[in-house]
């Protein structure tokens, strides 16, 4: 496999968008493995859309943080030829699939997330990211709704479905804080207008997360201190394992069209 990588620049505007973009490419992938795993044919093919939904966000953000960067790199570059400390999202995104209780929450809490930073992005000063924005908020909408109806379905279900959907809520909620970290990328492309300081998403979101919870007779956990650093490039040894898989044919056959 080749080992040539690329370099991007350390914009805050180029940073920003990398940020959200790999949220995307990553999260996409980890859904995109239920493909032929689904418990039922109509799930299996909701999933296989959602991780495509967020593909397509993915290449969007990526496509325009290339051009932003100034360096010739398209999307396909930036998906398959950066390194692991090169890519930012939260670690949340990186986690292994797990079970289906642990996919649906996780697509509940990111779907929020997102929904709440379409919204705000659809007044992005940057137009490019505005359009963008327009179409993934309406994607969004509906991946909330669908995962939330599996959370309460579960939570509020068999013992089983309730202790798993329990301990898939224990595992992840840790990671939810990499979310809402305020730091010097978020505060200039705030300044710029580019997008908000996911800060700010904070509020909203843990309002409508903590009602689904209640809904599906779970209890929000007590705030937690564990600060993950996917967004600085330091990632869990997930990641380090999902890449090869990802990136494969493109490194084995570098610039290789169909």
């Amino acid at each position: 496999m080749s080992t040539s990588s690329i370099k991007v620049g350390a914009s805050p505007e180029v940073q920003y968008l990398l940020r959200l973009g790999d949220s995307c490419l990553i999260l996409s992938q980890r859904i995109a493995e239920w493909c032929g795993h689904g418990p039922i044919l109509e799930e299996d093919l909701a999933l296989s859309n959602m991780a495509l939904d967020l593909l397509g966000q993915a290449r969007a953000l990526l496509t325009h943080a290339g051009t932003l960067d100034g360096q010739g790199h398209d999307e396909d570059q930036l998906a398959f030829l950066r390194e692991e400390r090169q890519y930012l999202n939260p670690v949340l995104m990186e986690l292994p699939r797990g079970d289906f209780a642990f996919t649906q929450l996780r697509n509940f809490a990111v779907a929020t997330w997102l929904l709440g930073l379409w919204t705000r992005l659809e007044k992005s000063t940057d137009i490019e990211v505005a359009a963008i924005a327009g179409k993934a908020v309406k994607e969004a909408r509906y991946h909330q709704q669908h995962a939330a109806d599996w959370v309460v379905r579960l939570g509020d279900g068999t013992e089983e479905s309730h202790g798993r959907m329990k301990a898939a809520l224990a595992t992840m909620w840790p990671y939810f804080n990499e979310l809402f970290e305020a730091d010097a990328v978020d505060a200039a492309a705030s300044a710029k207008g580019l997008g908000p300081a996911w800060s700010e998403l904070k509020g909203d979101w843990t309002e409508v997360f903590a009602s689904v919870l209640e809904e599906a007779g779970l209890a929000l956990p007590k705030p937690s201190a564990y600060q993950s650093g996917g967004r600085r490039g330091v990632h869990s040894e997930h990641l380090g394992h999902m890449l090869p898989t990802m990136q494969y044919l493109q490194r084995a056959y570098p610039g290789g069209v169909w």
